[in-house]
């Protein structure tokens, strides 16, 4: 299904990736204060839409000979059903983790993701990964949890990591683990003719989807938030814009390389965060959070090496 030049090419198309996936979520975090969080979900998937509908359209209409048509199934659909519905439980499961208690431990359980999509892969795909690239996911789940430590200690007793909140936090990262591996395995099943191809039609569809399922009930049960996205028109095409390139990216990385090692790699997105905080916002970092940002930028090349 891939060259070897875009075997090559899914490093930087990862780092793409997670810098756009930095610009949205910093647009979005602004949305959020104003709407409210589910509302500004939506925009993620309801503004990012057409930039993903109109990519997938200037890929057949941009080349003198327009790609053939990928050979869809039931079970690409399926797989891509799946990845998107998780995707939406997983945000549902990150607002259970903040309502509940200890938020910092429950982000750093999230953050468990990329171990889970290595172990769900590794079961479900038969993808193993080597030696270099386990080690680079540990390292960089290690790194997140030090960048998660609060600065004050008393919030981090033992007895949290028992509580609902982790509880919360552990779901909220097997249903990113579970989405990846359906937008992964939707990728195999479709085995389009490039992994833009393969990426525009994943997007475009899962987009769709959970703009259709997350706007409805909205619009069912909180019709003043649904309206306030389409006021905010503004602030929302940034963020749904940067999120469409994101998920662009992500999922022509997942048509050229494992789910683990896309998702291991792609944790350098923390990295792009506090560099925005320091340079933008001007915040100063802690020791801890010094020594998660060298994790996460040792487990990146180990990731890379281990290939």
């Amino acid at each position: 299904m891939t060259s070897m030049s875009e075997t090559d090419l899914w490093i930087p198309v990862v780092l793409l990736a997670a810098a756009a996936q930095t610009v949205r979520n910093t647009a979005q975090r602004s949305l959020s204060n104003g709407l409210g969080t589910w509302p500004a979900t939506l925009v993620r998937f309801l503004y990012g839409l057409p930039f993903a509908a109109l990519f997938l359209l200037l890929l057949y209409v941009l080349p003198e000979q327009a790609p053939a048509w990928p050979n869809f199934s039931w079970t690409y659909v399926g797989w891509i059903a799946f990845g998107a519905l998780f995707q939406v439980g997983a945000t549902a499961a990150l607002l259970l983790a903040m309502q509940s208690g200890n938020f910092a431990v429950a982000v750093t359980l999230s953050k468990t993701e990329v171990l889970q999509v290595v172990l769900f892969a590794s079961i479900v795909l038969a993808e193993l990964p080597t030696p270099l690239q386990l080690a680079g996911a540990l390292l960089a789940t290690l790194g997140v949890g030090l960048l998660s430590m609060p600065a004050d200690r008393q919030h981090w007793h033992w007895s949290h990591w028992l509580s609902r909140s982790s509880l919360y936090g552990l779901l909220c990262g097997a249903c990113f683990a579970l989405a990846t591996l359906g937008f992964r395995a939707g990728a195999v099943a479709l085995d389009a003719a490039s992994p833009w191809l393969s990426g525009a039609w994943g997007v475009t569809l899962a987009q769709a989807l959970q703009s259709l399922l997350l706007g409805g009930w909205l619009f069912w049960s909180d019709r003043t938030g649904f309206m306030a996205t389409l006021r905010s028109w503004r602030v929302s095409l940034l963020a749904g814009s940067m999120g469409a390139l994101a998920s662009l990216l992500w999922f022509s990385a997942y048509a050229m390389q494992t789910a683990g090692a896309v998702r291991a790699l792609g944790m350098v997105e923390v990295l792009f965060g506090y560099l925005v905080s320091r340079r933008i916002l001007h915040e100063s970092l802690r020791r801890t959070e010094r020594w998660g940002m060298a994790l996460v930028a040792l487990a990146a090349v180990l990731i890379c090496v281990g290939l």
